[in-house]
């Protein structure tokens, strides 16, 4: 049979068929491979060829094992695992669209080999989870990037869903930006606001319209509280939601059996201390006082706000506020003012 392509290219195709359908449960013989070669790729070599050019891979570095049974290929970029927990992590990201999202599966699924892949079913599971459907994000992050390494601002409008489930346009921004961070399974693009004077957090799936400006990105360390830059425990620790206020000192007291969460939430350098009760917990953390509200709405049944007294207050406001909505009686009794 005569080759199809140039026999001088066997050795890349002999790792590729390696790569392909080899691991330690497959081994390829020199047969095997000799038959794939001929029927994938129409190069027709003698097996001595064969073992010729895997001990060339072998010289090169390539990781591959020979035994009685066969030669495969030992070890990958990524393990199998660690291909899995990618995966799982793009399909549970909301902010990339199905369309990305199936396109990068399938990527990832073509660093392992054909066992590998007959065994991932998320790729026909995609468009089953919800996803944004703006398609600028990867564009915006290249765009960022830019912005980043040029010393330049970024203008876009920032979007917000409507009733019509679609997404419509809030406001024009123009910031600096300076970071993208995974937050809560959200991405976010952390800039400094002239306009607010203050650092902002938004969604990079609410990005439209994104271009990098002339203007001069303004210094991270010229904006006040990042003098010494950022500090990334304090920005994953301190805001459960990304609310742009400056963290403050909170205690709260806790039902000791959600300990757990809390550090979840909070990391573990918040300070617990015991009290009276022994299933109570007094803790002591450091984070934004806007996000804190919802977050100790959402903890109500287990935590009580301590300090400071303005945010009790504004606990208490939503309190009487829900209970309003809900016309909560009971024995003929209202349960609000």
């Amino acid at each position: 049979m005569e080759s199809f392509e140039p026999k001088k290219l066997a050795l890349i195709r002999i790792w590729q068929i390696l790569k392909d359908y080899s691991d330690y449960d497959h081994p390829l013989t020199q047969e095997d491979i000799a038959v794939k070669l001929e029927n994938e790729y129409g190069i027709v070599i003698e097996r001595k060829a064969i073992s010729r050019n895997i001990s060339l891979l072998k010289e090169a570095g390539i990781d591959i094992e020979s035994r009685r049974a066969g030669s495969y290929l030992e070890r990958r970029e990524f393990e199998d695992s660690e291909l899995h927990m990618l995966i799982d992590g793009v399909l549970s990201s909301k902010y990339i669209t199905a369309k990305h999202s199936k396109s990068i599966i399938e990527r990832l699924c073509r660093l392992s080999n054909k066992y590998f892949r007959s065994n991932i079913k998320h790729v026909h599971s995609v468009n089953d989870w919800y996803k944004t459907d703006n398609q600028a994000l990867f564009y915006n992050i290249e765009l960022i990037d830019t912005a980043i390494e040029e010393g330049k601002q970024i203008h876009y409008d920032y979007n917000k869903y409507g009733i019509d489930k679609k997404l419509h346009k809030s406001s024009h921004q123009y910031v600096t930006p300076y970071l993208m961070i995974l937050h809560n399974q959200r991405y976010y693009l952390m800039a400094y606001s002239e306009y607010w004077g203050n650092m902002v957090f938004h969604r990079l799936d609410r990005i439209t319209n994104m271009t990098v400006a002339d203007k001069k990105a303004t210094s991270l360390r010229s904006v006040p509280g990042y003098e010494n830059g950022i500090n990334y425990k304090e920005l994953s620790s301190s805001m459960p939601y990304m609310y742009t206020d400056r963290p403050e000192y909170i205690e709260f007291v806790a039902d000791a059996g959600i300990i757990d969460q809390i550090i979840d939430w909070f990391g573990s350098d918040i300070r617990i201390a015991k009290t009276d009760e022994e299933s109570k917990v007094r803790i002591s953390v450091k984070a934004s006082l806007n996000a804190m509200v919802h977050w100790a709405m959402q903890y109500i049944d287990h935590v009580e706000i301590i300090s400071p007294e303005s945010m009790r207050d504004r606990i208490c406001e939503s309190l009487k506020n829900g209970m309003k909505k809900y016309h909560m009686e009971q024995e003929g009794r209202t349960y609000y003012e």
